[in-house]
């Protein structure tokens, strides 16, 4: 069984763009959202995959992933999915030894930006670039089940990222 551990984050400001080293157009979709586990459909680049993730506990979750075909991706998207599909372009940056994806929403979400690490455990240690801010990992909005049926647009408040 795969066990996904990760921390989110918001961002202070954009100093992380000068450290770039890859990016990728992602769209993904939920074919179920419920407590207890959902079903992800994701196209990014030109892979597509799809994950089932289970209920998250302290900062894991059981997570399954398994590449489909890009146009079986496609049909699932515009047929299949709860809610419209979730645009963002993620950013990949190396610091200090470990690999941070930087989410940029697109569309309804746009001005979002959220910086994930994944970790070997929930208790590994991190250097937090000062480009880091409030650490959103409990707070479920932030989750991108959430804001596929809660835009970031429709929300009252804004953090700004």
């Amino acid at each position: 069984m795969g066990i996904e551990i990760e921390r989110k984050f918001l961002l202070q400001h954009d100093g992380w763009r000068n450290h770039v080293e890859s990016r990728t157009r992602l769209v993904q979709g939920y074919v179920s959202v419920n407590p207890e586990a959902t079903v992800r459909i994701r196209i990014a680049g030109d892979s597509a995959f799809l994950t089932l993730k289970g209920k998250r506990s302290n900062y894991s979750a059981a997570e399954f992933e398994y590449p489909v075909p890009v146009e079986d991706a496609h049909e699932i998207l515009k047929q299949m999915c709860v809610s419209a599909p979730i645009e963002k372009w993620r950013h990949i940056v190396e610091h200090r030894g470990h690999i941070w994806e930087i989410d940029e929403f697109l569309g309804a979400n746009a001005g979002l930006y959220i910086a994930e690490i994944e970790l070997e455990s929930a208790t590994t240690g991190f250097h937090q670039p000062d480009w880091l801010g409030e650490e959103v990992s409990h707070d479920p909005r932030y989750s991108n089940s959430f804001l596929a049926q809660n835009p970031y647009s429709t929300w009252e408040i804004h953090h700004e990222g």
